[in-house]
């Protein structure tokens, strides 16, 4: 992995971010700081409120727009203001509005494509790169920015540090360009692969470990569970063509710890749900975020078992979200495993 080492801001850009969730509203808020943002959603209704109140007080209430960014509820404008080269088009769906997404560019003039989603498709057990070549083939340069980040702090202007994962030395070279500076840095790795997976699993562990704190288990437990967990992520991800370093840095073992430990992981706050013994319904719905790690254990189960990779605790979840099983008979089932070397 490498980092921008560059100690001022790249170029003025053209940025358009396609998502106005929380995520993609944040990290629009954060480039906005340098570059001329327009945020484009899928709610019209709510897009007008926003481009009316400067703020998305659906997602980041009291967090204010930065001045160059600009509400777009026009997706023919959204895509129109990154037409020019050098521009950058940044998709911040969740994974199962990725494909469509993607649909709707199909055809279209676009500079490139940059993904926030983390997770697999739920249909296709698909990575998102995997989706974005299905879709659009390889003549759109495309990658992952990922990394271990709050969207509530990075709207804050809380300093946080992602990857940009690409095959394209030139679109890696222009996110950093585009994104590294002020709180915000930029690393960059040409492991598309073993971003996405630490990206995607990690969710899958925050929910055991949400569990293992709301049944009071300790902290000792807490670190055996990330521990093995980030050994988890690694087999799956060598399994998928990525390499073994990658998950000791940022979107492995650095998203992982964030998400199992901070209280604003949404992921997290599944885990401790199910430890109370709330459904799993009514658990997502007081929510009212997309909790990725919820359909990611389905497909990391599935996806695991066709390659024969081992993975417990990923298991043991899906078991609790999907057949019925106890949050004390998951924590049961894990410390009654034989032991083995490290």
């Amino acid at each position: 992995m490498q980092e921008n080492t560059s100690k001022h801001a790249g170029v003025a850009r053209k940025v358009s971010v396609l998502g106005a969730g929380a995520w993609g509203t944040a990290v629009a808020m954060a480039l906005a700081q340098r570059h001329d943002v327009l945020l484009w959603g899928r709610n019209a209704a709510a897009l007008r409120d926003m481009a009316r109140d400067r703020v998305n007080a659906a997602y980041l209430p009291g967090q204010p727009f930065p001045d160059r960014l600009q509400v777009a509820p026009d997706f023919d404008a959204a895509l129109a203001h990154v037409a020019a080269p050098g521009s950058l088009l940044i998709a911040a769906c969740p994974v199962a509005g990725l494909r469509p997404l993607l649909q709707s560019l199909q055809g279209r003039a676009i500079p490139n494509v940059v993904w926030l989603c983390k997770g697999f498709e739920y249909d296709t057990g698909l990575l998102p790169h995997q989706i974005v070549r299905e879709v659009l083939g390889d003549a759109v340069p495309g990658g992952a920015l990922s990394g271990p980040s709050f969207a509530q702090e990075v709207a804050k202007g809380l300093p946080c540090a992602l990857t940009i994962a690409s095959d394209s030395a030139a679109l890696r070279a222009c996110v950093v360009d585009t994104a590294h500076g002020g709180n915000m840095r930029v690393y960059s790795s040409e492991d598309l692969a073993g971003v996405e997976v630490g990206g995607a699993v990690k969710n899958v562990l925050a929910i055991a470990t949400g569990a293992a704190d709301g049944l009071g288990l300790g902290l000792n437990a807490r670190a055996a569970l990330i521990t093995r967990g980030l050994a988890e992520i690694t087999r799956l991800g060598v399994a998928l063509g990525g390499k073994p370093e990658t998950f000791m840095g940022l979107t492995g073992m650095g998203d992982l710890i964030l998400t199992c430990t901070g209280d604003l992981s949404r992921n997290r706050r599944v885990g401790l749900g199910l430890a109370q013994g709330k459904p799993l319904a009514v658990i997502v719905q007081e929510l009212g975020h997309v909790a990725e790690g919820v359909p990611c254990a389905k497909a990391v189960r599935e996806l695991a078992g066709k390659l024969g990779v081992e993975m417990p605790i990923t298991n043991a979840v899906a078991g609790v979200l999907f057949d019925g099983d106890q949050p004390q008979t998951m924590v049961a089932r894990l410390l009654s495993r034989d032991p083995k070397d490290e």
